[in-house]
């Protein structure tokens, strides 16, 4: 589909807790259109990953002798 930008294709994997081949959407570079579901994980994984380094960090500190809420 040219004019919007799209395409299907076949797509292997789990959606909703079924395992198989599905019919999928792509865009125009070729990447798999996201479902809401892939969405949300994606969106809230630069949020648990900025936490997993703060807790690093704080543990860091703690180390050191520094207390990190004092901060």
């Amino acid at each position: 589909m040219p004019t919007l930008e799209l395409g299907l294709g076949l797509w292997q994997g789990s959606y909703q807790d079924i395992e198989r081949l599905w019919l999928r959407c792509y865009d125009a570079d070729g990447n798999w259109i996201l479902t809401p579901e892939e969405q949300i994980i994606q969106e809230s994984q630069p949020a648990e990953e900025a936490e997993q380094k703060a807790k690093k960090l704080a543990a860091k500190l703690e180390e050191l002798g520094i207390n990190p809420e004092q901060l």
